[in-house]
This record gives structure tokens, sequence and C-alpha cells, in this order.
């Protein structure tokens, strides 16, 4: 193990990181700083690379290739119990026959803590996340979530300088995985540790985390901040895992300012150079919910485009339409309920509409479509 120079603020750091298994590359030459107190996530599909990336940060997993370090030291080939990281699974992997108090005590005790302190720090472990009266039950007596918090207790008691969650919220249901993730975030501020949490769920990686690396075929594509991501995404892979998107496809123009896309209808879309690059083989971008449907006598938003709606859901809080343009390609249309109370207010199929939206409340991708 070699020791290296502490940079500031920065608590795991990957350099050129590869993990091959056999043929296959899992990692490919991942590069990135986390920094210290961040919530930081991996986020991306399964085969994506993001559970071997955090199991090399672990140590449950070597790297064929690269550097790791945690606080300025070098761990590349350190077993897991002498990094000072400690992990939560989606399994919990509580121990069955202790009670919960022994279960967060557990590596208390294989440390020698003092009684005392053992005591304290149980405590408060369990307060945090607000169990305090649970210390005689079992894992057997507790809900999904109870569960998963005993084995964040128990994590967090060690004092860890990083901690690590795989899908840790997983095996919950929905309503039981939001509340779970505001509490994540809560404990996290609290604490002041650096999370890295691995997710499959764009919804789940955007409540919690100060930034995201999306992965795909084992790199990152994009790493930036919730509203980054999703306002301006860097590629189509970024823009159809983070939420939904319209790509708009044709030939690509320059116009002062602005980029320009011709569409095979003949149409004419926009958006500010000052997105980005958009490249020969790239297309303009739009949101769902930055599209109006205009009502007669509304004016255009800059952008607009023909169509005939060929499917309406609605879905309480919002309507969503897909809207067929005149070049036959489809686009996915969110208008919020904020003045119907029927069904009957919604656009039909079949009805002719005009969309528009501001050309600055788009984005670029620069990448061309996969072949």
């Amino acid at each position: 193990m070699g020791v290296t120079t502490r940079v500031p603020d920065v608590d795991v750091r990957l350099v050129d990181v590869t993990k091959r298994f056999g043929d296959q590359v899992a990692v490919d030459r991942i590069t990135l700083d986390v920094s210290d107190g961040e919530f930081f996530t991996l986020l991306g599909p399964s085969g994506c690379g993001k559970t071997t990336t955090l199991r090399m940060i672990g140590g449950f997993e070597q790297p064929t290739s690269g550097l790791i370090e945690l606080q300025g030291v070098d761990v590349t080939f350190l077993p897991a119990y002498q990094r000072d990281v400690n992990t939560v699974f989606q399994s919990y992997a509580l121990f069955p026959h202790l009670n919960i108090y022994e279960n967060v005590a557990f590596g208390l005790r294989r440390k020698g803590v003092e009684r005392e302190e053992l005591k304290k720090r149980v405590a408060e472990a369990l307060e945090l996340v607000q169990l305090i009266g649970y210390e005689k039950r079992v894992p057997g007596q507790l809900s999904g979530g109870q569960a998963q918090r005993v084995a964040l207790a128990r994590a967090l008691v060690n004092r860890p300088a990083v901690l690590l969650l795989d899908e840790p919220l997983g095996a919950l249901d929905l309503k039981l995985r939001k509340q779970m993730g505001i509490e994540l975030k809560r404990i996290q501020r609290e604490v002041g540790i650096t999370f890295i949490y691995v997710t499959h769920d764009q919804e789940e990686a955007m409540t919690m985390s100060d930034r995201i690396a999306v992965m795909n075929k084992g790199r990152y594509e994009q790493l930036a901040g919730p509203e980054t991501l999703y306002e301006r995404p860097a590629t189509r892979f970024v823009a159809g895992f983070v939420g939904a998107s319209n790509l708009l496809e044709g030939k690509i123009g320059s116009d002062g300012a602005d980029w320009t896309v011709t569409l095979a209808s003949g149409g004419v879309i926009r958006a500010p150079k000052s997105l980005g690059e958009i490249g020969s083989g790239g297309a303009i971008g739009v949101r769902p919910e930055k599209l109006s449907l205009l009502e007669p006598g509304q004016q255009s938003k800059g952008n607009t485009l023909q169509g005939t709606v060929v499917d309406t859901s609605y879905l309480g809080v919002i309507t969503q339409y897909v809207v067929e343009e005149k070049g036959g390609f489809r686009l996915l249309v969110s208008e919020q309920n904020l003045d119907r109370t029927t069904r009957n207010d919604t656009w039909r199929p079949g009805e002719q509409v005009t969309l528009t939206w501001k050309p600055e409340n788009g984005f670029v991708v620069g990448d061309a479509a996969s072949a």
C-alpha cells in the first residue's frame, strides 16, 4: 500500500479504473472524485458496471488496472476489512438470532469498544434512524423499512469515512422507497459522512444525490447534479434514461446564435448554441412537460409543430398525450391538470393540434443515434 498526497475535500478517487471478467469489460477506465460529505450516486441499468465499481471501492473486488484512493491513501489492493468504509446491501444481512441492539453493536464488540462507549454509540445510531424502543426486537419482528434502518444504523455506528449503499431500497414497495429516500438524505446530512449510492431508479437518484454519474456499458456518460442531468443531458442515453425525452432529428444547420434542425415535414426548430455543440449527427431535444398544446388564440412560444393526437392518458396530476407530427414521428407531451376537472376537458385522439415550446427550454445532444 502506497501513501499519496491528500487532495483537500476528496474522500474517494478513482483513476483509470478497469475491471475485466475474462473477455468482458465490466468497468472501462473510470476516473472520478467523490468529495468529502457528498451524496454521490452511480445510476444506470443492469449490467452497466455500477455495482462492480462500488464493490471495487469497498474492496470486495480488485480492479484489473487503475488506482483507488480513500482519503488520499492508495487502497487499490487492500482487503475490505482494512478500508475505512462500511456497506449497506439490499438484503440488509442482519443476524436473525440477535436482537436489534446486538445487531447494531456487533461491529463495535468485535473492535473491543468499551461498554459505556458502546452503549452510547448504539443509542445514538438508533436515535438517528428513529428506532429507539426497538432494541429487544429481533429482525423477524420488523417491517422491511425498519430492517433497512437497522442495517443503516449498524453501518453508521462504526463511523466510517465512506458509506457504500448497494440498492438498499430495492426490496421495499414504492411508497416506502420514497419515504426512505427522504430519510436517507436527512441522515446523510446529519452525520456528514460521504455516501456512495448505487441504483437503477432515476427518481431515487434525483431525490437524494448531490451529484450523479450516469453509467452505460462500463463508463459514465455524464457526471453532474440532478438539475443539470435533467435539463441539459449530454448524450442520447442520458436524455432517455433520466426522464422522458423527445429527440428531433433532421438536417442540422446554423442560423446566427441558434442551431436549427429541418425535419422531414419541412418544419424548422431551433435551440440556442449556448446549450452546447450539436454535431453532424446530433439532435435537438425537449422534455414532455416543456411542450404546450396551443389553445385557440394563444401565442406561439417560438418553436411550433403541427400534429395529430394519437393517444391520451389521464393520470390525475397530468394528462399525457402522444402527438404524431406531420413528418411521421411521435412526441410525448405532459400537461398539468390545473384547470381540468374531468377527462372530457382533454384533447381527443384524431384532433389536430399545434405544439409549441421556447427554444431555450430544449437541449442539444451531439452524439449520433446508434446503428
